[in-house]
C-alpha cells in the first residue's frame, strides 16, 4: 500500500496509445503522471523553478501576499515559499482542478518550510487578489482565452504594490514561419531525447492546440505593459518557452 503523504508518480503514458481526439484537461489522470510529463515536455522547466525561488527573495516585500496562479502541484509554490524570508507574509496558490489542489496538499506538506500555504481550488480569472507583492503564472496563461489575458493581467497588475513583480512562463509562437518551424522542431527533439514517441507527440499536441494559445514575445510584453506593469524583461528563453520578469516601478 502506498504511502498517502507521498503520492504516487508515475510515468506520462497518456498519449502512448490511439485515442479519440478530444481537448487537453487538468483531470485526475493528469495530476497523477504531471511532475513527468512536464519535466518532459517543458524545455528549461527544472532551472525556471529554482530560479522562481531567486527572483521571489529579490522582490518580496513584509506584510505582503504572494500568489502563484495555476498552481498545479505546487512546483513554483513552493520555489516561492523557500524564497519568503518574511514570516508576516501570505503565500496563496490557486487552480481550479480540484485533483491538483489535492496532490498538490501533499507536496505542501512534506515540505520542511515554516511560512503557511493557503490553497484555493478556484477560477484565477475571478480569486480575490490584493497586496501582493510576488505573483507567479508559471505556463498558465497560455491557458485562458486570449480574450481574458489583459483583464487577468490588469487584476494582477493592480493588486500589485510598487516594487513588486510577475514572474510570466509562457510557451510563445514566432513571427518567422521558418524561425516557428525551426523551434518547433527542436521542441519535437526535447521529447524525443526524453523518451516520448512520434505517437505520443502527435496525439498531445492535437489535444492540446484548441486549449493551449501561444502569442509572441512582442505580445506579451505589450500587454503587459498596458497592464500596468512599467517593466516586462525576458530573463530565459529555451527553444519555444521563455519566462519574462514583469516590474511595478517604485
Amino acid at each position: 500500500m502506498s504511502d498517502p503523504k507521498h503520492p504516487e508518480q508515475l510515468t506520462d503514458r497518456l498519449f502512448a496509445t490511439e485515442r479519440n481526439p478530444e481537448d487537453f484537461r487538468f483531470d485526475a489522470s493528469v495530476a497523477r503522471v504531471f511532475p513527468d510529463m512536464i519535466r518532459r515536455s517543458v524545455p528549461g522547466y527544472t532551472t525556471v523553478i529554482p530560479m522562481i525561488e531567486v527572483i521571489t527573495e529579490q522582490y518580496v516585500q513584509p506584510g505582503t501576499n504572494c500568489y502563484d496562479l495555476g498552481c498545479s502541484l505546487g512546483a513554483a509554490t513552493l520555489a516561492m515559499r523557500h524564497g519568503i524570508a518574511h514570516a508576516d507574509c501570505q503565500l496563496i496558490g490557486v487552480d481550479n482542478s480540484s485533483a491538483m489542489i489535492e496532490r498538490c496538499e501533499h507536496y505542501v506538506a512534506l515540505d520542511d518550510h515554516p511560512l503557511p500555504v493557503t490553497l484555493r481550488c478556484e477560477d484565477i480569472l475571478t480569486t480575490e487578489l490584493s497586496n501582493a507583492s510576488v505573483t507567479t503564472l508559471n505556463y498558465t496563461l497560455q491557458f485562458v482565452p486570449p480574450a481574458q489575458r489583459l483583464g487577468l493581467l490588469e487584476r494582477v497588475a493592480g493588486a500589485t504594490r510598487p516594487g513588486g513583480a510577475l514572474i510570466l512562463s509562457e510557451k510563445i509562437r514566432f513571427e518567422s514561419e521558418q524561425e516557428q518551424d525551426t523551434q518547433t522542431r527542436l521542441h519535437h527533439e526535447f521529447k524525443r531525447a526524453n523518451g516520448y514517441s512520434d505517437l505520443e507527440i502527435s496525439q498531445k499536441r492535437a489535444a492540446i492546440e484548441q486549449v493551449l494559445i501561444p502569442e509572441t514575445l512582442e505580445t506579451h510584453r505589450q500587454r503587459l505593459l498596458k497592464a500596468g506593469f512599467d517593466q516586462a524583461l525576458l530573463w530565459y528563453q529555451c527553444f519555444n518557452f521563455v519566462s519574462i520578469l514583469a516590474i511595478k516601478a517604485e
